[in-house]
């Protein structure tokens, strides 16, 4: 398929590009730490949910998610259901302790529960996870699209350019930078999404047309079995939470942007507006890659009945969004939702930078130099984030020996997620949960993650599916460091004050919103987010 962009189409994409970067700048905040680190802690619940939506929905989600639909149907939609469950929990129950410990980093507030050691190796977890997840999936996706209008440009070299347009405005201005870029990117995105969706359905002769031809097999089942390769029942009910939780409330890229919020109420509220947001996905993301079945967007033919990994043998399923943004969208459109697919992608890039470099600088670099001030914290982090890009875009071409970016996150990120997501689950609810039993439960973790990721096919888990994986991992890590907890000395009254859930701070938070307009009461509204979820989930059991 020879794709070519018409003029019009490729002055759109640079205009919306510089514009975006234009912008950016111009709401840049970076006077001080607390300015470039988390915009100054001022934001409303729309520019966090809108922002949190555009961080979260770039490779995994736009690229990846529209691959798996090409592949396996709809069962990837059980991430993005049970994972706005999970954004609930964490609203209702982790939310309000992060806001309120005043803290800049997941791993600072770690600190506060347990001590520096956990807070240590919290952070190189999560920079790791930054820099070869989040920076380097970004980098290779983005360069996905641009391959496909110029193919005769080496893969490398597109990414190095989308380093220097995300970086251009993120090192300089910092996180109100990133955020004021997502909010432009995520309404245009959606919108460009919609037309596509409703273009790609039309393309196949309707809705009912969809569900005749794909009505045979698991194509449109979200319940799978036992031996399905994408999500096998047991392993979506206990590994997707997991990796969900890791995801909204483990992420520094993810929860710097809640710390961002002017309030508590103002954070919990975006993170439920970004839960509305991700019910749509099914129908704007992952429908649109089932229709590509029906459409010719290869010059290989991909039968329905190659379901699963082997489609990727015949054609690159990475491919499936752009190039049918490429067939589908007429003239000036294309190149609108290209140049805002562009820049979302780089939204992601720009969120991992932000975050990494604010673990380094806060966690590591403040230790070092105790009497650094506000400019010089500054100042590092942004030649912090400098070297961070370097690195993940020298990474990023290695992406391409995975099966799908959806492969690629899901996999690294199950191991690295059950040790953290146990520690902060037992330091939040159980108080004789200490230091060492929460570092010897991450360095076990850690361990465990390293042997997995290199000699997993040397291993009794070389056949397991990873979700099946996750909750092995969990169980295991939080045993460690509940007996590890037991056999030493219980924690401290000061690392426990104001770290602890219990249900007196249930009752008091009742009691405060029986004053609440019930419309606006976020318990009312977390209930209708969960309906609409469930309701999503059944309509396709």
């Amino acid at each position: 398929m020879n794709i070519q962009l018409s003029t019009l189409d490729t002055v759109l994409i640079a205009v919306y590009v510089i514009g975006v970067i234009f912008w950016a700048l111009k709401n840049s905040k970076n006077q001080d730490s607390e300015s470039y680190f988390l915009a100054g802690r001022n934001m409303s619940w729309k520019a966090v949910g809108l922002s949190l939506f555009a961080a979260s929905v770039s490779s995994t989600t736009l690229i990846g998610q529209s691959a798996e639909g090409f592949k396996t149907g709809l069962a990837v939609y059980n991430y993005q259901w049970l994972s706005i469950l999970v954004m609930i929990f964490f609203a209702m129950f982790f939310l309000p302790f992060y806001i309120k410990s005043g803290v800049y980093t997941m791993p600072e507030f770690l600190e506060r529960r347990y001590d520096k050691r956990s807070r240590t190796f919290f952070s190189l977890i999560t920079i790791i996870g930054n820099v070869f997840l989040d920076a380097a999936a970004a980098l290779y996706s983005g360069a996905l699209i641009i391959r496909l209008i110029y193919p005769e440009a080496e893969l490398q070299t597109i990414i190095f350019i989308l380093a220097i347009v995300a970086g251009s405005y993120t090192i300089l201005g910092g996180l109100s930078s990133a955020i004021n870029a997502e909010l432009v990117q995520a309404v245009i995105l959606i919108i460009g999404s919609v037309i596509l969706s409703y273009l790609a359905i039309t393309e196949v002769g309707g809705w009912d047309v969809l569900h005749e031809r794909f009505s045979e097999g698991m194509w449109l089942h979200l319940v799978r079995p036992m031996d399905d390769a994408t999500t096998p029942w047991l392993g979506m009910l206990l590994g997707i939470p997991v990796l969900g939780f890791y995801f909204w409330g483990n992420n520094q890229v993810m929860v710097q942007r809640v710390l961002s919020a002017r309030s508590i109420d103002q954070g919990r509220k975006g993170v439920l507006f970004v839960g509305f947001l991700y019910v749509f996905t099914l129908l704007i993301f992952i429908i649109p890659g089932l229709c590509g079945r029906l459409i010719d967007l290869f010059d290989v033919e991909v039968p329905l009945s190659i379901f699963g990994n082997a489609a990727t043998e015949l054609v690159d399923v990475n491919e499936i969004y752009p190039r049918l943004i490429m067939k589908l969208m007429p003239i000036g459109l294309m190149g609108l939702i290209m140049a805002a697919m562009i820049s979302a992608l780089t939204s992601t890039l720009s969120a991992a930078l932000n975050s990494a470099s604010t673990l380094i600088t806060m966690d590591f670099y403040t230790r070092i130099d105790k009497k650094a001030d506000n400019k010089k914290l500054v100042k590092v982090g942004q030649i912090i984030s400098t070297i961070i890009l370097i690195v993940a875009a020298l990474w990023a071409p290695n992406i391409r020996k995975f099966g799908s970016l959806v492969d690629y996150y899901q996999e690294i990120a199950s191991y690295l997620a059950p040790p953290i997501v146990g520690i902060f689950f037992l330091g939040l609810f159980w108080k004789r949960t200490n230091s060492a039993g929460a570092f010897g439960g991450l360095v076990f973790g850690g361990l465990v993650a390293i042997v997995l990721f290199f000699f997993k096919k040397y291993t009794p888990f070389a056949d397991m599916h990873f979700l099946m994986l996750v909750p092995f991992l969990l169980v295991s890590n939080m045993a460690i460091t509940i007996i590890i907890s037991i056999m030493t000395k219980p924690p401290t009254g000061k690392q426990l004050e104001g770290n602890l859930w219990t249900t007196a701070l249930w009752h008091e938070e009742t009691e405060a919103l029986k004053s609440v307009v019930w419309y606006k009461n976020f318990r009312i509204q977390s209930a209708v987010l969960a309906v609409f979820a469930i309701a999503s989930f059944l309509f396709y059991i």
